[in-house]
């Protein structure tokens, strides 16, 4: 298929049933048990300081594993895998030095998957795969000073952020995704400049790709870092026109529903879900066993808040295999309908009908 014709694809499919996202990536890496050889491969066995932990590098110097966890995932059941590049920026590869190899990273994260997913739609053509560009939060916040004696102060500029968007999402189009995720959003202000570079490539030529946004309630005050509701932010981001809305990582299932349940209700367009497996233990471990998991998706499929789930921190290929046996059959939540007004946010949102 085109590309053209597999995005075709993945909006009639989420209009048919609910979608199922991949799991974790940081806890099937770890399990592998890498040591500083893996990382650095030939490449960069002369690079300064340490690369071990830098899991986005593996793209360029251990592609068999992402390729073998894309494998792994779309067999579990999922319908979409993200593309290995949750740190994959300028600004954030810049703590290990490797500013230079950010394209590659993204241009090879986006091919391993493309390559994954399109072998297992030939084999499985009546459920065809979808490759979502990852795009993960920065080291550095344009809304929060790094310096509580001084609120103005940034260590980042909007136009900085912007650029070190712009190069991964041109690097993942050329790649092959299938859409963008622009995924685990503390601050709302570095999203919109992941929105700008996105929105700005279709002005210039390059084929339009869906947008899923999801963003993250960091603890239970249900706001996100920078201090939005989950209504604010929708209002913040809906301009976009995005594919899919949603939340991510942070929370288990439990603490997460009522915050999805919020959404679903404001959005008039897809809402996903992936939380973790419950929350850390004290080893810093997730505990939440794959039926747990599953059980929880259900109900929320069940009750009808959910277009897309999945997992994130902690999950594994046999929880997303339950999450995707919990929600078959199950019916798509219908976008929100909501009478016409002006809806505006700060940290709160404002409607003016």
């Amino acid at each position: 298929m085109t590309r053209t014709e597999r995005i075709a694809a993945l909006k009639a499919a989420s209009r048919e049933r609910i979608l199922v996202l991949d799991g974790s990536w940081g806890v099937m890496i770890q399990k592998r048990g890498l040591e500083e050889a893996d990382f650095r491969g030939e490449r960069f066995a002369g690079h300064p300081g340490q690369l071990k932990g830098n899991n986005d590098l593996l793209c360029l110097t251990r592609p068999d594993i992402i390729t073998e966890l894309h494998d792994a995932y779309f067999g579990a059941g999922a319908d979409i895998s993200e593309t290995n590049t949750f740190s994959s920026t300028t600004i954030a590869q810049a703590d290990y030095g490797l500013e230079a190899a950010v394209r590659d990273i993204n241009l090879e994260g986006a091919r391993l998957a493309r390559a994954s997913a399109d072998r297992w739609t030939a084999a499985e053509p009546h459920k065809p795969r979808f490759v979502a560009g990852s795009i993960g939060p920065l080291n550095k916040m344009l809304s929060m000073s790094p310096d509580v004696n001084d609120p103005g102060a940034r260590s980042v500029t909007f136009e900085e952020v912007y650029q070190a968007y712009r190069e991964q999402v041109i690097a993942l189009n050329e790649g092959g995704v299938d859409l963008y995720l622009v995924e685990t959003i503390t601050d709302t202000l570095n999203c919109k400049a992941a929105i700008k570079a996105i929105m700005d490539l279709e002005d210039e030529g390059f084929e339009p790709l869906p947008i899923w946004i999801s963003g993250t309630i960091t603890d239970r005050s249900g706001r996100t870092l920078s201090g939005q509701t989950v209504e604010a932010f929708w209002n913040s981001v809906r301009h976009a026109r995005p594919f899919a809305i949603g939340l991510n990582c942070a929370l288990g299932a439990d603490l997460m529903r009522p915050h999805i349940a919020e959404l679903s209700r404001v959005a008039d367009t897809l809402v996903s879900a992936y939380p973790n497996a419950g929350l850390p233990n004290a080893m810093g471990e997730y505990d939440e066993q794959p039926h747990e998991t599953g059980h929880s998706l259900h109900q929320w499929a069940e009750d009808g808040i959910v277009n897309i789930v999945g997992g994130c921190c902690g999950t594994t290929p046999d929880h997303i295999a339950h999450v995707a046996q919990a929600v078959q059959g199950l019916a798509p939540r219908k976008p929100a309908v909501r009478p016409r007004a002006m809806r505006l946010s700060g940290l709160e949102p404002m409607e003016l009908s």
